[in-house]
């Protein structure tokens, strides 16, 4: 009888006990997370099968991440209501939608001149969008203002503006919008925050405070909306290459109008937004879109806060010095 040698037994030995030790590491994570992303698919699915004729409506459509979201939305079938300020630039970006898009099945999209600072006209202007399709299925709060500044340098009327741009024009505008999704049982509220909005950084404080409050205020209406069938999903991006930086305030309240190398650097405003229509066709509630440093320094800040806040003075004197010497 052929013998096998030694060798080969101790070989399939050694292969025997890696597998062992291998599957019992790997199993208990392996399945979950295939089971996660099995259902996510699914998800997604049924969702994107119910997209087409849903009334979107993106604030900050003119430009960035809203006209890239704009696009997105309008390629998946939606009716696609443009709100912002500047309404030339909606008008641009209506007629792109309409000129780029020829050969989908779509829904003309409806222009809405919305400045989010001006916070007693914002009812009359859901009031005006539910006339025209009779409800709004997804409210995707993306308009915003940043501000390059010390927290010393910053006068109180910018903290202000940010503030109400940033968080309380926000809020107003989803109360406006949440009766009628209440009434149907049925909508979804979409809040582009930040990664700033889950932790700070030096020369951000009026930024970042505005969205550390949008953020708190998401998670408690999520909350409170679970039993209404109305969905929150919040949306965490780091950079963006969009004009967010450009259009900054400083200190005193003058445009910054530089582009910053981070954000010239940054995302994609395409490939997050597209990042985002999944969000929602997966039921995401908390999404962050960032790099590998940001998320990083997030969990350095909740498992190691004097090790997170030593880093972010390192930082601050560092941008501070490279200032002085300009």
């Amino acid at each position: 009888m052929k013998q096998i040698p030694e060798s080969g037994v101790v070989c399939r030995t050694d292969y025997g006990l890696m597998w062992l030790i291998l599957s019992t590491i790997c199993l208990p994570i392996t399945i979950p997370y295939l089971l996660f992303k099995t259902i996510g698919i699914i998800k997604q699915r049924r969702y994107r099968e119910c997209l087409p004729g849903k009334v979107v409506l993106i604030t900050g459509a003119s430009s960035g991440l809203g006209e890239s979201l704009a696009h997105t939305f309008f390629l998946a079938g939606c009716k696609v209501v443009l709100a912002a300020r500047r309404k030339e630039e909606l008008d641009r970006v209506r007629k792109d939608l309409l000129a780029l898009h020829t050969t989908v099945v779509t829904h003309s999209p409806v222009v809405i001149p919305l400045d989010l600072s001006d916070i007693q006209s914002i009812n009359d202007k859901v009031k005006e969008i539910l006339e025209i399709h009779g409800q709004i299925d997804i409210l995707i709060n993306n308009a915003g203002i940043s501000v390059r500044s010390d927290c010393l340098s910053t006068t109180l009327d910018v903290d202000i503006k940010v503030m109400l741009i940033n968080y309380f024009g926000t809020v107003a505008l989803t109360k406006a919008c949440l009766p009628s999704m209440i009434q149907r049982k049925d909508g979804r509220i979409v809040c582009i925050s930040s990664i700033q909005g889950k932790l700070s950084i030096p020369f951000r404080s009026a930024y970042s405070a505005s969205k550390h409050a949008l953020q708190a205020f998401c998670d408690s209406l999520r909350a409170e909306l679970a039993e209404h069938d109305v969905k929150v999903t919040v949306i965490s991006p780091g950079y963006i290459k969009t004009a967010l930086s450009l259009n900054a305030l400083t200190g005193s309240g003058v445009q910054y109008g530089k582009m910053d190398e981070t954000t010239a650097t940054g995302a994609s405003p395409d490939v997050v937004a597209k990042r985002i229509l999944k969000a929602i066709l997966r039921d995401e509630e908390d999404v962050t879109i960032t790099g590998m440093a940001p998320k990083l320094a997030y969990w350095i800040r909740h498992i190691s806060p004097p090790l997170y806040f030593w880093i972010m003075a390192r930082r601050a004197r560092k941008i501070d010095d490279g200032t002085k010497a300009k």
